[in-house]
């Protein structure tokens, strides 16, 4: 008799413990089976860089505390930010792969993967597989050079780094995953040029095909692509091995400009891959990807990012899209290093600052007009 008001005590130390442990776990779980509703305020852009995007410490100065409070009034479930962005910097403290973004003032990734799980939202990175200036100024004999573009092979030097990488952020920031963009083989689709056949490319052609490079002259179109496509999955099973032998549970999530591109139509990637996003603004193209997604693969349609071209109107209007996941972005502004207002005159700012209040508005369970 006298022991039960201890007994009494320690259940209830010990259901207040669980308690605690389920309000301030990573809240992902909870999320499960809610409307995916996500935003990227997008750091890879920026003046002044050797190429097209931000030069090293554009946006360091970023603070997660503001950022969160960013996406929070705009009503997500899921932030999209950054491991490493196109410069090739990391945006996290304890990188031991990437070169740490210079000047960084908080330990952003981390910081913001915390304030998130808090208010139970999902926090995803980013990897651009296909583009990564200080890859290619350090290994200019394994890259097309450093355009804001596709530009890398391959290699398997290469997927050793970007393995290395997606395991070293998975285990130091909390995050529940990553977004992986440009996941084509170069040059990049869309665009004039041709496969350059360098020396490290000749290589990749002997490992394969199982058989020695035959020379230039004697690969027609049809060998390229089929090239193209075999280096393409086997980077794509280097990137699904790393992520989820290192944490089972994180979700890949694959962004594609050109779901159609014949390097990646009946890919095993777009049958792995746990979320599929279509960036383009059609949406006749959600319906082709339908039929190639696996099982267990969440669609996702981009609204926001494209200027005009987006508009979020047309996908929530339609019934048939209702389990459709929303995502969108927009680039940072230099100063602030949120979206800019759109008061200035860019055209693109101006349609994305429209697309992110008529996001706002689906995300908080509105209409739109």
């Amino acid at each position: 008799m006298c022991a039960r008001p201890s007994i009494v005590r320690r259940i209830a130390f010990w259901l207040a413990a669980l308690t605690a442990v389920a309000v301030v776990s990573p809240v992902v779980r909870a999320a499960d089976g809610e409307r995916i509703k996500a935003f990227c305020i997008d750091f890879n852009w920026g003046p002044g860089g050797p190429n097209g995007f931000a030069p090293p410490g554009m946006f360091a100065q970023a603070d997660p505390k503001a950022h969160f409070e960013w996406y929070k009034a705009l009503g997500v479930n899921t932030i999209q930010t950054f491991c490493v962005s196109c410069d090739g910097y990391a945006w996290y403290r304890e990188s031991g792969v990437a070169p740490v973004q210079p000047g960084l003032k908080h330990d952003f990734l981390k910081e913001l993967t915390e304030l998130g799980h808090r208010r139970g939202m999902r926090v995803m990175g980013y990897f651009c597989v296909g583009a990564n200036t200080v890859w290619a100024e350090k290994h200019p004999d394994q890259s097309y050079g450093a355009p804001s573009a596709v530009h890398i092979p391959f290699t398997k030097v290469y997927l050793d780094y970007l393995s290395a990488s997606i395991k070293d952020a998975l285990t130091k920031t909390g995050i529940d995953g990553f977004m992986i963009d440009w996941a084509f083989s170069p040059p990049m689709p869309g665009r004039k040029g041709e496969v350059l056949w360098l020396d490290c490319e000749q290589e990749m052609y002997a490992e394969l095909f199982g058989r020695p490079f035959p020379g230039k002259e004697k690969i027609d179109a049809k060998e390229t692509m089929e090239f193209q496509r075999r280096a393409l999955d086997r980077c794509w099973q280097r990137i699904h091995e790393a992520a989820k032998g290192c944490k089972p549970d994180c979700i890949i999530w694959l962004s594609c400009y050109n779901l159609r591109d014949a390097q990646v139509v009946g890919s095993r990637m777009f049958r792995e891959v746990d979320w599929l996003m279509n960036e383009h603004p059609d949406l006749a193209s959600l319906a082709a990807v339908e039929k190639e997604k696996g099982p267990r693969t969440t669609i996702v349609q981009c609204l926001c990012g494209w200027g005009d071209q987006h508009d979020p109107r047309r996908l929530v209007s339609d019934p048939k899209y209702a389990g459709i996941g929303l995502y969108g972005y927009a680039r940072a502004d230099v100063q602030t290093t949120v979206p800019p207002e759109g008061t200035d005159e860019n055209a693109q700012d101006r349609a994305n600052a429209r697309n992110i209040e008529r996001l706002r508005e689906i995300y908080h369970g509105k209409i739109p007009k």
